[in-house]
């Protein structure tokens, strides 16, 4: 099921929900992503300190996928950069 994201804080809750579905705990979650679990702690409810590699790691050891996408309603404005 696709979950879109507009804010940190959802992204933070995604992955707390991811962890406790495959019943890790922080300690064992952070340990395979190669941080600390204090990390973690701070990543599951401050996510907009989370490094792109370290969302990769997650998202791998949850079985998530993450997707970027354009879009269509944005797609349709003129603006340039």
């Amino acid at each position: 099921m696709a979950q879109f994201l507009s804010n940190p804080t959802q992204l933070g809750h995604l992955l707390l929900s991811a962890r406790r579905r495959k019943k890790l705990t922080q300690a064992a979650a952070a340990r395979h992503a190669g941080i600390s679990q204090s990390r973690l702690s701070v990543l599951e409810t401050a996510p907009s300190a989370m490094t792109v590699a370290q969302l990769l790691a997650l998202s791998a050891l949850y079985g998530l996928r993450v997707t970027v996408e354009e879009d269509q309603a944005a797609a349709s404005s003129t603006t340039e950069w």
